[in-house]
């Protein structure tokens, strides 16, 4: 998928790379269908962390593999890591961090889906902006065939995508929904062809990069606030991206390009 060097984290279970101003974190545990562990969760957060610190960074795709993009939690962890409440709570934390820097993340977000998206996979597909899956894409989280609690936050993205009916079923029984039903309840937001789902994805991240970060930074930063209640929504912080924006270098150069015909040169400043 991607021809470009790329850093190894988890032991080469998480990659990360960058090209054309797109980040890319891909897991890389195959034997195990991308099954979590908490070592991938921690190479996960600092491949994060890395790409969201590189200033040469826009956009971040997250992808997996031909089989899954990520299947769950890694089960086999279980005994040693989640077997009471105690040590469940401990795992929650630690993953926990991980998962709030993608709910957090100020550039904006692609998941690259192909087969499996499950359980822990379902909750970083639903953290990320935009879902992309393949035809093969199968979606689920068999937490009530596991005796696990989801979690608010887990639950609480799914409502906002599927409704609470849906959110009902996928939960009460743990079902398996192909890539044509999620498309159609709203789990994701396009399917393609296997074959072309990388090169698809890649021409929108591209975009994305291509256009002016403060305007995206503007309407990333206005949905997450439309999403909250009224009275937690931070009118201030609207208002303020809204006035860097129309203050900014790059709407300037916009203006400029627009007149002159060309494609813009943005800076992000």
């Amino acid at each position: 998928m991607l021809n470009v060097p790329q850093k190894s984290l988890a032991d080469g279970k998480i990659l990360q790379g960058v090209a054309d101003g797109v980040g890319i974190i891909t897991f890389n545990n195959p034997d195990k269908r991308n099954a979590m562990s908490l070592e991938m969760w921690e190479g996960f957060g600092q491949a994060l962390t890395d790409l969201r610190d590189d200033p040469d960074v826009r956009v971040v795709v997250l992808a997996g593999g031909e089989k899954a993009f990520v299947s769950g939690a890694d089960i086999s962890q279980f005994e040693k890591v989640r077997h009471n409440a105690e040590a469940s709570e401990e795992y929650s934390r630690r993953s926990a961090d991980h998962r709030a820097l993608l709910a957090d993340y100020p550039k904006p977000t692609i998941a690259c889906i192909r087969g499996f998206c499950l359980g822990g996979g379902m909750q970083i597909a639903m953290l990320a902006d935009i879902r992309i899956s393949s035809l093969s894409g199968q979606f689920g989280i068999p937490a009530a065939k596991l005796g696990i609690a989801y979690g608010y936050d887990g639950l609480r993205h799914l409502v906002s995508l599927v409704g609470p009916s849906w959110a009902r079923l996928i939960m009460y029984t743990g079902m398996r929904i192909d890539s044509a039903e999620a498309l159609r309840i709203g789990l994701v937001d396009r399917v393609l062809p296997d074959a072309e789902l990388w090169d698809a994805t890649m021409e929108i991240a591209r975009t994305i990069a291509g256009n002016a970060p403060l305007a995206i930074k503007a309407a990333k930063i206005t949905i997450a606030q439309v999403l909250k209640d009224p009275a937690d929504r931070d009118m201030p912080a609207i208002r303020q991206i809204g006035i860097d924006c129309m203050d900014s270098e790059d709407f300037r150069e916009g203006r400029r390009a627009f007149m002159e015909k060309r494609k813009p040169d943005f800076k992000g400043r």
